[in-house]
């Protein structure tokens, strides 16, 4: 079974069963971490449908984890994912055909949750993290937050779980002790006896937190449709990011929550304070650079390597015409 049929079991993934394109229309196929409370912000370049005006058909493609995402870009099962840079900055440096063609979400918003009765980080030596795979963007954080706090990183332990929905459960069940899990579950967190004790956006502030990512044989071949869907992006942010009670509606549409959850506002407004939305899709390599550093500094990757090799900005600049037309 191939990587996307693996991930998606059990998943409905509604942009795969909607009917095919036209003959004239071309699709990109976007791989996309599964509906969470910053949907509506992340999700409006499908939902608004803006690339179809640029001729290419957007499909968004649900998957548990970025990790799962790189894997099926590089095998040609998806055009681009968006996920964090560290893992693409990692397969690049083992010789991977992978880009960062933008990136839309500038600021961490995830942090270390853990039940009540931890007040410090201390506390946790001899305890578990849920974390995603090894290497992940919040394992990465979760290695940051303790360095941070002087803790030896042999003296947790790691538990590998799929997306954020996962490990907060575990969480919330006593599982793990910790979690890296994003703040959108702060409205709530209290309610099963959890706190957010360290923010991301503290304890790694130079972090970015989601890029678009493309191969360089995509780039290559489907140059035109790269630049479309990039515009399209940029112009879904801009809307989100302009009509908030509609963002916030179709999180709750795309995640089913309830009307009264407080969730979706709670995360659009945190990044509207924060300024984490980056509506150009900039490819600031400032952040880029701390990244890979944290990943060599974990042993994730033996050495740095020239950042400018990982990057496309080609794709960003024939966006930006195609969006000033529209």
């Amino acid at each position: 079974m191939s990587l996307i049929g693996r991930a998606a079991l059990g998943v409905c993934v509604v942009a795969l069963l909607s009917a095919p394109a036209s003959a004239q229309e071309k699709v990109w196929r976007h791989g996309i971490i599964e509906a969470k409370s910053d949907s509506g912000i992340l999700y409006m370049a499908s939902k608004r449908d803006f690339a179809r005006k640029l001729g290419l058909k957007l499909e968004f493609v649900p998957m548990k984890t970025d990790t799962i995402e790189l894997k099926a870009t590089i095998a040609g099962e998806l055009d681009s994912f968006e996920g964090g840079p560290g893992g693409s900055i990692i397969a690049a440096s083992r010789g991977a055909d992978i880009k960062i063609i933008g990136c839309n979400w500038l600021v961490v918003p995830h942090g270390l949750f853990v039940r009540d009765g931890i007040s410090s980080v201390a506390d946790l030596k001899g305890k578990s993290i849920a974390v995603s795979a090894p290497g992940s963007f919040p394992e990465l954080v979760a290695r940051s937050v303790l360095e941070k706090a002087g803790i030896p990183v042999g003296e947790v332990k790691f538990a590998a779980m799929g997306s954020d929905t996962d490990r907060y459960k575990a969480l919330a069940a006593g599982v793990v002790d910790g979690a890296i899990v994003s703040n959108e579950y702060t409205p709530i967190a209290a309610k099963s006896g959890l706190k957010e004790l360290v923010a991301g956006s503290e304890a790694v502030p130079n972090f970015v937190r989601v890029c678009l990512h493309a191969t360089g044989k995509t780039l290559k071949e489907r140059a035109d449709d790269a630049a479309k869907f990039l515009a399209a992006e940029m112009e879904g942010l801009r809307y989100a990011m302009s009509h908030r009670d509609e963002a916030i509606n179709l999180s709750h549409e795309i995640t089913g929550s309830k009307p009264d959850d407080q969730r979706p506002a709670f995360v659009y407004d945190w990044a509207v304070k924060a300024n984490a939305i980056g509506t150009d899709l900039p490819i600031p390599m400032d952040k880029l650079a701390f990244v890979q550093k944290a990943a060599v500094s974990v042993g994730s990757m033996p050495k740095p390597i020239d950042l400018a090799t990982v990057v496309d900005t080609t794709v960003r600049e024939k966006a930006v015409p195609l969006l000033a037309g529209h």
